[in-house]
């Protein structure tokens, strides 16, 4: 199955994407199509061996719109040329209509008669017919070809209600009858005026995803055989030496192999303070170089960075139908050809009671005109465009438009413990032996030649081990400076600990859990009582044997991270009720869930088994968000009603979290669940305003209370109060 994400032209409102999208549908060959009228994009899946590219083109074209190729190189210079344009056309439009529109208000006369007409009437024609036949085209082509299809959208309802008023006016001035030229040029200009804001408030909108696509560096310098080349960022291939000097863009993601800089990364994280970076470290495209010069080893090409990634996670949320969008197009789709039917008996009705051809008409055309359903169609892409714009902008990706109706229906928050609300690094908080003990926090020079000795024996084993504890314990001598033994032998066993035997002494050492102790025999009186003494305290012990004996040990502590407490408070006060899941010690989890304030919580929970912690919840009626790494969580985000993935930007398109933290902060959870409560509320605004709107405005029109140009009006702000509400959504 094939997808093509398709640039399309010229639609006016949300029953214009459902034409496109009802055509494409039907074809045979495309088992999927979705139009999204605010971003103007439509997104097909078809089978390519049925129908090519070319044909769906032309469905669309056939339609009555415009495709548009190369849409993703639109830059920001292309879109102010069209809101210019649009400008020009409105000023233009404008003009011609403020003599027409101003003789409600003074009947200024031109002397003279032509065909037995008055010239008054013929420079009213005459301006009025520029406005409608030549600005108002784009109104009348579309729903002419749409006519013929059997079809009708808000351009169906524009080009009755215009030319109706124009028509009869045409006929009014031939027999001496009140003309109505003001109506159908004022509605036309109206009209644009609604649509060119309409146009500025969406290019606002979508300002954020054109900076995401700004930070892209086109091109890059190159080190080869010494010498420093300029090429472009494209044909750059992996483990090529990219230069980058203070101030520039880095144009890929990589790996620095020289230099020490600081570097920018607000537009990844939303952080504005620099994060220093040296050799070794992962860089990232989009982000700037403040001030060194630096090496890059590519690891990433063009097409494949986070930047990219995050882009095309943006694009794919803002074009996805949320379930509440989907309701809003049926009832859009089906709203044209009943408010013509509405307007056929609003006439008749009139027509009845009045017996006036004049007034019938008019409030026809009044209903025509204010019953534009555009602000029912925009009301839900809009806030979502806006919300997902900003999640990005904070370092927050909401991959689907849906996930900000799932945010606002959860009852309950679960953290995975280790890397999500720790820092998932752990490091040594005390050293001791039977006698004598050693807190990191005290920062006091290690004295004892017992702990000196539990260090150095630590230290070397654990220099061969890449488990995190050995590296805590390792990273300790080091600080330490003590001198390391070298060891042979060298055995890890898996969930346990290692074991080795100095090459000096041929003595056999391990470093390991309780477990590892038991299984070789080793737990004495004294080892039992060391047992009983660090038991209760939370962290991981590992202990250090030497020639049979244990001499003592460590207890390594995954430290909270600083921002996770007031994290968990703020979630709080969203009525959420936090939750801890660990694979740790119920011991070192009720103290982390103590704390962090946590009421509920779940210890020694294997990786395998979190999904299931999660479905028992799940089971008793609450709908929970599951926050996790990404990787080793992945069952529990897929099992969660929404899946939050911390820290896991550099592989966004394979992710299984519905939400994404590039920045591995607590705060961002909150963030992202108060972001996501934010948008759907401000979507439900939207929609409510848009059905009251259409409820209150047809009867008004109906009874005749309602002209047509103050529904032209009316239609075009009610556009643009639904587009300034979804802009609230910036505001924190």
């Amino acid at each position: 199955m094939t997808k093509e994400i398709l640039k399309i032209t010229g639609m006016h409102c949300a029953s214009c994407a459902r034409i496109v999208e009802k055509n494409l549908s039907k074809e045979q060959g495309i088992k999927s199509a979705e139009v999204n009228f605010a971003t103007e994009k439509a997104e097909i899946k078809y089978d390519s061996s049925i129908i090519n590219p070319d044909k769906i083109r032309k469905i669309v074209i056939d339609s009555g719109y415009n495709v548009v190729d190369n849409f993703s190189e639109e830059k920001n210079d292309t879109k102010r040329q069209k809101e210019k344009a649009m400008k020009i056309e409105l000023i233009v439009s404008s003009i011609l209509t403020f003599p027409v529109f101003i003789r409600m208000f003074w009947m200024w006369m031109i002397p003279g008669e032509f065909l037995g007409v008055s010239m008054t009437n013929w420079v009213q024609h005459n301006l009025s017919f520029l406005v409608v036949f030549i600005f108002g085209w784009q109104f009348h082509s579309t729903a002419f070809k749409q006519l013929i299809k059997k079809q009708a959208s808000m351009d169906t309802l524009v080009s009755l209600g215009t030319l109706a008023a124009h028509l009869y006016s045409v006929w009014a001035m031939f027999n001496n009858q009140h003309v109505y030229f003001e109506s159908s040029a004022t509605i036309t200009s109206l009209i644009l005026l609604g649509k060119f804001m309409e146009l500025k408030s969406k290019n606002r909108a979508s300002r954020a995803m054109e900076k995401l696509l700004e930070l892209s560096a086109k091109k890059a310098i190159v080190l080869l055989d010494g010498k420093e080349i300029e090429t472009d960022v494209d044909v750059i291939e992996l483990n090529n030496i990219v230069v980058i000097k203070p101030g520039e863009k880095i144009a890929l993601d990589g790996e620095i192999i020289f230099g020490e800089t600081s570097i920018d990364e607000s537009m990844l994280t939303g952080e504005s303070l620099p994060v220093n970076k040296k050799i070794g470290d992962k860089i990232y495209s989009g982000t700037i170089n403040i001030n060194g010069i630096i090496h890059l080893r590519v690891t990433k090409k063009s097409g494949e960075t986070m930047l990219s990634q995050i882009i095309k996670t943006v694009e794919e949320a803002q074009n996805f139908k949320a379930p509440i969008q989907k309701l809003a197009d049926k009832i859009s789709g089906i709203f044209v050809p009943i408010v013509i039917i509405i307007s056929l008996i609003t006439f008749v009705g009139w027509m009845i009671a009045t017996k006036n051809f004049e007034i019938s008409m008019i409030n026809a055309v009044a209903v025509l005109i204010i019953a534009c359903p555009c602000a029912l169609g925009i009301a839900t892409p809009i806030a979502i465009m806006v919300g997902t714009s900003v999640g990005s902008n904070n370092g927050i990706l909401i991959k689907s438009g849906e996930n900000f109706e799932k945010a606002k229906k959860v009852d309950a928050v679960a953290f995975d413990k280790t890397g999500t609300l720790t820092e998932g690094k752990p490091t040594v908080t005390e050293i001791f032996s039977n006698n004598e003990s050693w807190e990191i926090e005290n920062k006091k020079s290690i004295t004892d030649p017992l702990l000196q000795k539990i260090i150095k024996i630590g230290g070397s084993l654990a220099k061969n081990s890449n488990h995190p504890i050995s590296k805590a314990i390792f990273n300790v001598s080091q600080e330490k400076n003590i001198e390391l033994a070298t060891m042979e032998n060298f055995t890890e066993i898996l969930g346990k600990g290692v074991s080795a035997s100095c090459q000096t002494h041929k003595t056999k050492l391990f470093l390991g859990n309780l477990v590892l102790l038991k299984e070789n025999n080793l737990v004495d009186e004294n080892t039992e009582k060391m047992i009983k003494k660090y038991q209760d305290k939370p962290g991981t012990i590992s202990f250090v044997v030497h020639g049979g004996i244990v001499l003592g040990g460590f207890i390594i502590k995954d430290r909270i991270k600083k921002s996770a407490k007031e994290a968990i408070q703020k979630i709080k006060s969203l009525n959420l009720e936090p939750i801890l899941i660990s694979g740790d010690n119920r011991i070192t989890t009720k103290a982390v869930a103590k704390e962090l304030g946590i009421e509920k919580y779940f210890s020694e929970v294997l990786p395998q088994d979190k999904q299931k912690e999660i479905k028992k919840i799940q089971a008793m009626g609450k709908k929970i968000i599951f926050v996790g790494d990404g990787i080793n969580d992945a069952p529990s985000l897929i099992q969660a009603d929404l899946g939050i993935a911390m820290g896991s930007g550099t592989d966004i398109a394979k992710e299984s979290g519905d939400i994404i933290i590039i920045k591995n902060d607590p705060l961002k959870v909150y963030e992202a669940i108060k972001l996501s409560q934010k948008t759907f509320a401000i979507i439900k605004q939207n929609l409510f305003w848009a059905f009251f709107y259409n409820v209150l405005a047809i009867p008004l029109a109906v009874a005749g209370m309602v002209n047509p140009m103050i529904g032209a009006l009316a239609m075009a702000f009610s556009d643009v109060t639904v587009i300034g509400n979804s802009l609230r959504i910036y505001k924190k």
